[in-house]
């Protein structure tokens, strides 16, 4: 498999294994009898501060799934994922900074580095958008 197979790969596994540790953590909260089963909003607004970072984490991913994943499985459905590969690991490992940051801190610097990771996916995408229309 190509790098860019790799990366969206990468990508769909980092939505999913968020959204699992977001579920384990609600059955955990609905087995101890914290919060009833239908007591959940997608934003986990009422919970804790973690939760409510994780389910924004997890909303990231999905959003940027459509438009970065989308980016490379064109390279992949149209055999240029030359263009993709050199790049295609940067874009993965920025998505999973991005993440880990949104995780663990709100500070102004943490904010700062979160945007930072996600700029980078952005000028990443800009930059595939543009090779693969010329």
């Amino acid at each position: 498999m190509s790098n860019t197979g790799y990366a969206l790969t990468g990508f769909v596994s980092w939505a999913l294994f968020l959204l699992i540790v977001m579920e384990t953590l609600r059955t955990y909260l609905v087995v101890t009898g914290k919060v009833a089963a239908n007591g959940f909003t997608p934003d986990n607004s009422g919970l804790s501060p973690f939760m409510q970072r994780l389910a924004r984490a997890h909303a990231n991913c999905i959003e940027g799934l459509p438009i970065f994943g989308g980016l490379l499985a064109i390279a992949i459905m149209t055999s240029r994922t030359g263009i993709t590969d050199p790049l295609a690991s940067w874009l993965l490992s920025a998505r999973i900074v991005q993440s880990i940051i949104h995780l663990v801190s709100t500070s102004p610097t943490a904010v700062s580095l979160r945007f930072t990771a996600f700029a980078i996916q952005m000028a990443i995408g800009v930059y595939w958008s543009w090779k693969l229309m010329t």
